[in-house]
């Protein structure tokens, strides 16, 4: 290739690392005919040469919603390969691909195609590569961004190209993306001269301006630039390539150019079947001679048994610049001789159609009904997107619009999602039809612009649905603008609309929607009442929405043992059906964790909640999750990763609009202060969070700061500016009785207190403190040791020291763990250095995995829990043994015991509260 020396090392790289068992994704995207097929081409080549096996697949077009389209063409050449492929996973594939009437579940598909490669790179590299991603199937792209993210311990490169303005919908979020960049002049004249050398001097100006440094026009635009008419210098690059390409057309055959349109209009129809519509087309048979007349042209070639397009601007060049009468009559052809394949039929049917028609847009909509009945929804959007263009009526149009937008929702098509959400003309649409786009609107993205107006419009929407008895719909969107409350801090009149609207439908009071909206909306006058509800109730532990909806709850209004349970049971139930997107908002519960001295498993959680939530595009829930990670990290003394937690946090786009994390990312922000010694830095900036007119204020989440702002206090010499700061918590914690608001007014209580009654003050506070919390106690024990010393009461100090630091090398919060040892040396006790947790040793996933084998669980059970390769868990605990100082799996439970200073390793996920 000329002019991508930067690039091929890149690749050259990629695939030097996948040979030794560090595989890696990564998107290569840029303009049409930059050369992104070209350096696919070039890798395969390469990769070929070092004895790599190579697939490759390109997104077609018109099959860019049959599901796992893409995948089956990737697929296809190891399918019958290695033998050591459970039952399972071929079955799986095999339902994938048509051969069951029920579509299978998205994670199993996944799961079962990466086992598959993994099986197949086992015994040799592997490469694939992706073309024109942006036509691939959304089934087959969220397959392929399962795969890309599971590839680091195998010999696997997967390689995608796409023709992408914004390329953040197609990252693989592995690699950082390669963008090709049109070709600098030196090797733009290298190439033009390479191609046509004899084009004469003002024709070579006119292709190197033109070209603009594009490679294919380059090639192509020489060929071609004397034949076509017009002000080509008028049109944009693409345009000029297809003028470029559709000029050769001008002299082809009549049977030439009706072969060409109709495989324009049918790029994978079979040779024989291209022949005989040709030959309808033009009223006389079309033999072999117009197939090799069009391979002559240089526009298409033939692979196989299958004749395939050069280049994708070649095909749109052919079908956008022929006659619309010609591309009608086509599409009449097509559909008249594909009886055996009628949705494909139906397609052409309608794409025939003159004008509207409501009896060929019902039959479309029988047909989405046919495919959902199979389990097939993303086979069923095409079907509604024409059926809308065919339909008269406006209401029923968008009606049809806003159920496609549903189902690409479902199928997590964020992009088709939005095109469907624009079509829809909000002035026709009923009650039910609103909210029902209202919900959708939600799932597709979080916006966070204007969050009082959006609340109030969902709850009027919810209301109006809630009239018009659909109340699933009602209720759906209610919990939605109640969530935004809290995530986006509602003030409190949007609160209080919201549950005013709850209270007109009179609801059941026990139910677990109805009490995560209060939990929601008002916790200060609801939560006393919730929090009771939620000690009482005894859900269904197989339902993972009603769970959700009681432990996102309780950790709203700061009940943490309690939503910590909950969203335990909640991620086992989604993790069971592999509801990735729903399994990382489970594990939100991370986040009580934390509070609740958990650090290893909040650890754990997040990582593995950040990945899925990338790979889902839950970004609210990626934010809570990597402020989660930044607070851990921060706690356990990582503050390089804390700091970088917090600055791609900051970076992001929805951060300024969602207080719940502002207030977190302040948090992480004051503990490295005061950790560092910068107390008065730490102080002003917890000061920040309690001040409702500032940014990172959150009115109900800065109470889990107030016990940070009393240990910054105490050291900046600013205890009386921190009790006003703090007046209003005994009584806001008497309304809403949350251990949150206990332990906040308890500990500020006792580190605040004048000399006179801290003794008491401490003592009081430690009883009530709930067990749960125990890094809070630990601080308590720290401070009351602090206090002693101050006193010189150095033997009254050591034992509350003692307990601090015990408590803190137990949890792994090293930089209180340090004070603790320093003060107790201060005070006369030496303390020995604590050994290295198993959390220091092992990455988050690398102690889940030991986790789970030393509960005796297979590496293919681990593998399908964790949603890896089970030769991705293998490649883990190779490296895990030597770390541990073990050599077999038999010993893992020991050696995890034995760091964690004996304490028991396997952990129990059962749910005390049910009766």
């Amino acid at each position: 290739m000329i002019g991508r020396d930067v690039e091929q090392r890149t690749m050259s790289t990629l695939l030097d690392k996948a040979a030794v068992g560090c595989g890696t994704a990564v998107l290569v995207h840029g303009a049409a005919g930059v050369g992104k097929s070209a350096l696919l081409s070039t890798v395969g080549e390469d990769a070929t040469q070092r004895g790599f096996r190579v697939l490759s697949a390109s997104g077609v077009e018109t099959e860019q919603w049959l599901p796992f389209a893409a995948l089956q063409m990737l697929l296809q050449p190891i399918m019958r390969g290695p033998k050591s492929l459970s039952a399972l996973h071929q079955q799986t594939l095999n339902g994938a691909f048509g051969a069951a009437e029920n579509e299978p579940p998205l994670y199993k598909v996944g799961l079962a195609a990466l086992e598959l490669l993994a099986e197949v790179a086992d015994r040799q590299p592997l490469l694939l590569l992706i073309d024109d991603l942006q036509w691939v199937d959304s089934s087959s792209r969220d397959v392929l961004r399962f795969i890309a993210r599971r590839t680091g311990d195998l010999q696997i490169v997967l390689i995608t190209a796409a023709r992408v303005h914004s390329p953040e919908e197609y990252s693989l979020g592995v690699h950082p993306d390669l963008c090709l960049s049109p070709l600098d002049a030196e090797a733009s004249v290298a190439l033009l001269d390479s191609e046509a050398p004899d084009l004469p001097n003002p024709l070579r100006s006119l292709v190197l301006d033109r070209a603009a440094g594009n490679p294919l026009a380059l090639v192509e635009l020489p060929k071609a630039v004397q034949h076509i008419s017009g002000p080509v210098d008028e049109l944009p690059l693409t345009q000029r390539l297809e003028a470029a390409f559709a000029a050769r057309t001008d002299s082809a055959s009549r049977e030439c150019r009706a072969l060409l349109l109709t495989l324009a209009a049918e790029p994978t129809t079979p040779l024989n079947r291209l022949l005989d519509v040709s030959g309808r087309m033009c009223n006389a048979p079309v033999t072999l001679d117009a197939l090799q007349e069009a391979i002559d042209a240089g526009l298409i070639v033939f692979a196989g048994r299958t004749p395939e397009w050069r280049h994708p601007l070649m095909r749109s060049a052919v079908y956008t610049r022929a006659p619309i009468a010609d591309r009608l009559t086509t599409h009449a052809a097509l559909a008249a001789v594909l009886d055996d394949m009628p949705d494909r039929q139906l397609v052409h049917q309608a794409a025939a159609a003159i004008g509207p028609d409501d009896e060929l847009a019902e039959r479309l909509e029988h047909s989405a009904d046919a495919a959902l009945a199979r389990g097939k929804m993303a086979s069923a959007i095409p079907a509604l997107r024409q059926a809308a263009d065919l339909v008269r009526d406006p209401r029923r149009r968008t009606g049809i619009l806003v159920r496609a937008a549903e189902l690409a929702g479902g199928v997590n098509d964020r992009i088709a999602t939005q095109e469907f959400l624009n079509r829809a003309d909000m002035d026709v649409l009923g009650p039910v039809e609103r909210a029902r786009l209202l919900v959708v609107s939600d799932r597709a993205g979080f916006e966070a612009d204007e969050p009082h107006r959006r609340i109030r419009d969902m709850v009027a929407a919810a209301a109006g649905a809630m009239d018009a008895d659909a109340k699933n719909v009602a209720e759906d969107l209610l919990w939605r603008a109640a969530a935004r409350c809290f995530f986006q801090d509602g003030d409190a009149q949007v609160r209080a609309e919201a549950a005013a609207e709850l209270d007109r439908w009179t609801p059941d009071p026990d139910a677990p929607h109805v009490l995560a909206v209060r939990a929601y909306t008002q916790p200060y006058q609801h939560g006393a009442d919730v929090i009771a509800r939620l000690g009482e109730i005894s859900p269904d532990l197989r339902d993972g929405r009603i769970l959700h909806f009681l432990g996102s709850g309780a950790m709203v209004v700061g009940d943490m043992s309690r939503a910590a349970r909950y969203l335990s049971v909640t991620a086992a139930v989604w993790r069971s059906q592999g509801r990735l997107g729903l399994l990382a908002r489970a594990l939100a519960g991370s986040w009580p964790r934390v509070y609740l001295g958990q650090l290893d498993r909040a650890r754990e959680e997040s990582d593995e909640g950040l990945g899925l939530a990338e790979e889902t595009g839950e970004w609210l829930v990626w934010l809570g999750l990597k402020a989660t990670a930044g607070l851990v990290a921060a706690l356990r003394g990582d503050r390089e990763t804390a700091d970088s937690a917090v600055r791609e946090l900051r970076s992001h786009n929805l951060f300024p609009g969602a207080p719940f994390v502002t207030v977190m990312a302040q948090q992480v922000d004051s503990l490295l202060a005061l950790f560092d010694g910068r107390a008065s830095e730490a102080y002003e900036l917890l000061v920040r969070a309690f001040d409702p007119a500032d940014p990172h204020y959150h009115s109900v989440s800065r109470w889990l700061l107030a016990p940070d702002l009393a240990d910054a206090a105490v050291a900046a010499g600013t205890v009386e500016h921190a009790r006003n700061l703090l007046a209003e918590l005994p009584e806001l914690a008497s309304r809403l009785p949350s251990e949150m608001m206990l332990v906040a007014h308890a500990y500020t209580t006792a580190v605040l207190a004048p000399e006179d009654t801290a003794e008491k003050r401490y003592a009081s506070a430690l009883e009530t403190m709930p067990a749960s919390w125990s890094l809070a106690r630990a601080r308590l024990h720290l401070h009351q040791g602090l206090r002693l010393r101050r006193q010189r009461r150095n033997v009254d100090a050591r034992e509350p020291l003692r307990l601090a630091r015990d408590e803190f090398d137990r949890v792994g919060a090293q930089p209180w763990a340090g004070m603790a040892r320093e003060q107790l040396r201060a005070a006369g006790e030496s303390s020995v250095r604590r050994p290295a947790s198993s959390g220091e040793q092992l990455s988050p996933q690398e102690m889940q995995i030991a986790m789970l084998a030393a509960k005796g669980l297979s590496n293919r059970e681990i593998g399908q829990r964790l949603f890896i390769s089970h030769r991705t868990v293998g490649a883990h605990l190779y490296r895990i043994y030597p770390r541990l100082g073990i050599t077999s799996r038999g010993k893992l439970a020991t050696a995890l015991a034995a760091l964690d200073g004996g304490q028991p390793m396997v952990r129990n996920t059962n749910f005390p509260e049910q009766r």
